[in-house]
């Protein structure tokens, strides 16, 4: 009896102690995973905290080069979830695209015809320009790029939009022949161009990170040159 009585209570002994062990093995496993998350996270934090940094670092290196203080806006989220880059290859560039080529295009035929004629002749060849340069821009933009290995998206969303856009630039500066006045229209005409470039600058300052001054010297250029060449022929 007493010899039952020892293996039992040895038994129960050895219970606790097994019980005392998973005790223990259970507290290390819980610490080790405790740990492990507080590391994770803490590398995850980190990650975030580097991110950041980089970010700052480049609005701080565009803001140096352009002179501008704005956020980088390569990190910027247009509507549908587009990216910043995809939202300039789809929409910006054929946009700025028919605007630049209809507003600087546009310029010899039109006051060559407003110099040589009469303001009533340079509006009918101003709106001849325009929309003819309109179909024949957007046609071209659709027909040279379905955009399926550039990425560039829809290639009748770019027609449309460089067609628009041609049309509209070369439009503005040849509303204002309908005013029986050359001189006037001359003096509004020259205006309305002066406002088409600054946007144009604007523009490629806004979306392609090109610095203000830089984009207002060349675009102002590539005008005063095709502005030369129709006023040469308008007097000769």
């Amino acid at each position: 009896m007493v010899t039952e009585n020892g293996i039992a209570v040895g038994a129960l002994e050895m219970g606790g102690v097994s019980q005392a062990q998973g005790k223990r093995i259970n507290g290390m496993t819980n610490d080790t995973a405790s740990a492990a998350h507080v590391e994770s996270d803490g590398a995850i934090n980190a990650a975030d905290e580097e991110s950041t940094a980089a970010c700052a670092e480049k609005s701080s290196v565009y803001g140096a080069e352009t002179g501008d203080g704005r956020a980088v806006s390569r990190n910027t989220r247009f509507p549908h979830g587009i990216s910043h880059d995809a939202f300039v290859l789809q929409y910006v560039q054929p946009g700025l695209v028919g605007l630049i080529d209809g507003t600087v295009s546009s310029l010899a035929p039109i006051f060559a015809a407003a110099i040589s004629s009469s303001s009533r002749t340079a509006f009918l060849v101003g709106m001849a320009t325009a929309l003819g340069a309109g179909v024949s821009m957007g046609w071209s933009e659709a027909l040279s790029d379905t955009g399926k290995t550039t990425g560039r998206g829809s290639a009748i969303v770019r027609g449309v939009i460089t067609g628009g856009m041609t049309t509209i630039g070369g439009i503005f500066h040849t509303l204002p022949f309908l005013i029986p006045s050359l001189r006037l229209s001359l003096l509004i005409a020259l205006i309305v161009v002066a406002i088409e470039l600054f946007v144009i600058a604007w523009v490629r300052n806004c979306f392609l990170h090109v610095p203000m001054k830089n984009s207002l010297l060349v675009v102002t250029l590539g005008g005063a040159i095709v502005l030369a060449i129709g006023m040469l022929l308008g007097v000769s």
